[in-house]
């Protein structure tokens, strides 16, 4: 499942369509590279957003990243769960199975991943390891796809440690890894960095000699994927306040590229705190070999929009079963179906503004039929 050279270019190929993994997950990555275009990557909660999700890459013949935050795997087990950390775990295997169910049935590639987990979250990853490895060895692809260490918050050495610690064992399975270098600024689930007002925020730029250190440390364990911060942040912060530098990816490219003699664009970048970002940006983000954007923070706002207008649109119906003046029965409108899937259509609205931004629409390597 894992290949002999695991950060090496490979030709892209029509896949199987469902989850990707080992190999298959490669070979998506070099066709998005390939092809210059990127991956819209969504936080789910729920079989709502996953669903939605599913739904928006089916009708834009798009692959999709489906990922959780510890937050959200909680939230998806059920916030009743006392054990908060048995909570992340089953949640995060939770989603991941239902999506391993239904991904073949929407006709598309899915990666499955994990997103930001910090020191104290690391428990969280090995638990779903532990999950992986019993699919493996029963003859069933691992849950996720990959997994995120975001140890940005530390000295280099300590973070790349913790990687090089876990990375082989990820790789024996056919899952990659996702580090962050640099600090992508506001705050996800409790992990992130307080954004200042009025000053040069130069914790959020990443250098290219940081990049270049974390390749060779842990290329040769595994493959990995970089998110390199270039004034990144989560949510939505009023213009101007953070400078979004896209050339900070493409120095990164071409520092690693000349140290090590290799070709152009040898990293997998990843682009977090898309929503948001201007346009230019995004596109100039995946010039640089971005394959993978995260939107969280617009797809929330997205299901909650929708979902509000509907209550304004039919408020009686979230107050009485029957109007008290005229005896209508409201049923057929605080049906949660009924606004649980407006905020699902909404979702997919989002979705295939986020999948043209990124150049993926259209362009999905699964096979038809």
């Amino acid at each position: 499942m894992t290949p002999t050279n695991p950060n090496a270019s490979r030709p892209s190929r029509a896949l199987p369509p469902g989850v990707v993994t080992g190999d298959d997950y490669l070979t998506l990555i070099e066709a998005c590279k390939e092809g210059g275009y990127a991956l819209p990557a969504v936080n789910v909660v729920g079989t709502d957003s996953v669903n939605a999700v599913l739904e928006a890459a089916a009708k834009n013949n798009s692959d999709v990243i489906i990922q959780c935050s510890n937050g959200g795997a909680r939230f998806y087990a059920g916030e009743g769960l006392a054990d908060q950390h048995r909570a992340r775990v089953l949640g995060a295997a939770a989603m991941a199975r239902h999506v391993h169910l239904l991904a073949r049935e929407y006709g598309v590639c899915v990666i499955l991943h994990t997103d930001h987990a910090d020191r104290k979250l690391v428990p969280w990853v090995e638990g779903l390891l532990e999950l992986s490895e019993a699919e493996v060895a029963a003859g069933r692809p691992p849950l996720f796809s990959s997994h995120m260490l975001d140890l940005s918050a530390e000295p280099l050495e300590d973070n790349l440690s913790e990687c090089a610690r876990l990375l082989p064992r990820m790789a024996k399975l056919g899952i990659s890894l996702e580090i962050e270098l640099g600090v992508t600024g506001g705050e996800e689930d409790g992990i992130g960095h307080d954004l200042e007002d009025h000053e040069d925020n130069a914790h959020l730029y990443t250098q290219p000699e940081d990049v270049l250190t974390a390749w060779n440390r842990l290329s040769p364990l595994g493959h990995v994927t970089v998110a390199a911060s270039f004034g990144n942040v989560h949510g939505v912060y009023k213009p101007g306040n953070v400078q979004l530098r896209p050339e900070i990816l493409l120095h990164s490219q071409e520092h690693v590229a000349e140290k090590l003699g290799l070709g152009p664009k040898p990293l997998a970048l990843v682009f977090h705190g898309g929503s948001g970002s201007e346009k230019d940006k995004i596109t100039a983000a995946v010039s640089y070999g971005v394959f993978k954007m995260n939107i969280d923070t617009d797809v929330q706002f997205a299901f909650a929009n929708g979902v509000g207008q509907y209550v304004l649109e039919h408020p009686k119906a979230f107050l009485h079963q029957i109007d008290p003046e005229t005896d209508t029965p409201y049923k057929k409108f605080y049906d949660p179906r009924k606004w649980l899937r407006v905020g699902e259509k909404s979702i997919v609205d989002r979705m295939e503004e986020a999948f043209a931004d990124l150049g993926s629409k259209g362009r999905s390597i699964a096979s038809k039929g």
